[in-house]
């Protein structure tokens, strides 16, 4: 490109380049960007111009070029598809008129920060360095999907919405960046897109504000990350999808509103997370999906517990903060799968886990209880016999207080209205108490039962006796296998 072609404001980027200077045609520092569809030809550059630099702008022996523009209006499309660019690009508190783009791009480093743009295509694009974005503005489309960043990728301020609800806003998927996805603040109208990313570091998306009401707020299925995912005082309106994700950290949802009303709020299943932290927020409004999911830490606030979970298959060493059974019980009874066996044991083993094995029983209990509500007739009576003589085997005591209150019973009676003895020569004397305890106690004798013969009504308070300690024999006995082989 001749330099007689330039404008003034084109020939001071031009002269600035070989030496790495910085241009800022800026006339103050809070100029918006958003209104640089209306600055003059002293604040317009050509986008040609910025390729021609980009690609074989002038060089000087013993300086750095570099790219660094800032307060531009940037006319024309910026064409660097499949370009090696060997220079840094900084286009910072630009205003582009169309979209930038760098399909299959490889570049140092680009830096586009509190610029305006109507949307990026770069997917497939190759920064040796960093690729920052921070407090950029796009009305369209931010297309980075199959990039390769050495570096980080920042987006913290930034501020992104499509035109059309049903294509993604911000296009991550299969992005790989070696270090952070460093987005606090992120404002994205639309879907963000980041299934099968892989992170080498932390992804924050601490104070984020995404809207996509009743589709994918977050589609982040298979990601794969490093170290954390931060979604701390975030406002999600729509799902948040980390099916599958690999998270070697800590997913931190911590004083976090997620709201997606009749569908689901949070999706984990199948997941592989370190530690997920729900606290100190607000109840999800929808369906808290852990199906399957293998957690190290379970940090679960009772009240952020949704109306409908779903916890089929999921697993996890600790469930903190350690709260009573009566608190973690009702998440088990909202499982929209019905009656879950695997959440129950799960629970009970982490309560086993810390010693507290009161609580253990009582979710056990809890359990049976619960199961009896899927059994027919038969089943479900004699579940009720079992919950209320012993407690299933967890309330031992109970049983104990039963066999006492028909102790006592028997003994009075019998004491008042002594049975005849069936062998007046041979018969022993007659003892009301243990008499009683040989009725009671199928498999012990005390030689009293096969000497006296009670008649009448007594006779049928013998059979009530016998039946009642059979029975409370034999569910102290399924009780007390229950609880060895949870042992």
């Amino acid at each position: 490109m001749e330099t007689d072609d330039l404008t003034p404001a084109e020939l001071r980027v031009w002269r600035a380049f070989p030496r790495g200077t910085d241009v800022d045609l800026r006339t103050t520092e809070d100029a918006d960007p958003a209104a640089g569809s209306a600055w003059g030809p002293e604040r317009t550059v050509r986008a040609a111009v910025l390729r021609s630099l980009l690609l074989n702008g002038p060089r000087e022996d013993g300086e750095t070029a570099l790219l660094s523009l800032a307060g531009a209006r940037v006319t024309g499309v910026l064409d660097l598809q499949y370009a090696t660019i060997e220079v840094p690009a900084r286009l910072r508190h630009c205003h582009f008129d169309e979209v930038p783009r760098l399909y299959g791009c490889r570049l140092r480093e680009l830096n586009i920060s509190e610029s305006v743009l109507p949307g990026l295509v770069a997917h497939g694009v190759h920064v040796e360095g960093i690729l920052r974005m921070t407090r950029s503005r796009f009305r369209g489309v931010v297309r980075l999907g199959g990039a390769q960043i050495a570096g980080s990728l920042y987006l913290e301020g930034a501020e992104i919405s499509a035109p059309d609800p049903q294509t993604p806003a911000l296009q991550l998927n299969q992005v790989t960046v070696g270090d952070d996805l460093w987005a606090p603040g992120l404002r994205v109208e639309g879907e963000i897109r980041l299934s099968g990313a892989g992170i080498g570091g932390t992804v924050n998306l601490n104070e984020v504000r995404l809207s996509h009401l009743g589709h994918a707020a977050l589609d982040a299925e298979t990601l794969g990350v490093g170290g954390h995912v931060l979604v701390r005082y975030a406002r999600v309106r729509g799902w948040m999808s980390l099916r599958g994700a690999r998270i070697g950290g800590r997913l931190d949802l911590s004083y976090t509103q997620l709201s997606n009303p009749g569908e689901a709020a949070l999706r984990a299943s199948s997941s592989t997370i370190g530690e997920l932290w729900l606290r100190n927020g607000p109840p999800l409004d929808g369906t808290l999906n852990l199906r399957r999911a293998q957690l190290e830490v379970l940090f679960l606030d009772s009240a952020m517990v949704p109306e409908r979970v779903l916890l089929s298959s999921l697993t996890y060493t600790s469930l903190i903060p350690h709260e009573p059974a009566e608190r973690r019980l009702p998440m088990l009874e909202r499982d929209g799968d019905g009656y879950v066996p695997h959440a129950y044991e799960q629970l009970s083993a982490g309560y086993q886990r810390i010693g507290d094995d009161r609580a253990a029983r009582a979710v056990r209990l809890a359990k049976e209880r619960r199961h009896r509500a899927t059994l027919s007739g038969a089943g479900r009576l004699w579940g009720l016999l079992q919950d209320a003589t012993v407690g299933y085997g967890y309330r031992p005591l109970r049983a104990a207080g039963w066999l006492l209150s028909l102790l006592c019973v028997g003994s009075l009676v019998y004491a008042l209205h002594h049975p005849p003895a069936l062998k007046p020569s041979e018969a022993p004397a007659f003892h009301p108490v243990f008499y009683t305890l040989d009725l009671l106690l199928p498999v012990i004798s005390f030689g009293q039962e096969p000497a006296f013969a009670p008649e009448g009504r007594y006779q049928a308070l013998a059979y009530v006796l016998v039946l009642t300690g059979w029975i409370l024999a034999t569910t102290v006995a399924a009780g007390v296998s229950r609880t060895i082989s949870r042992q």
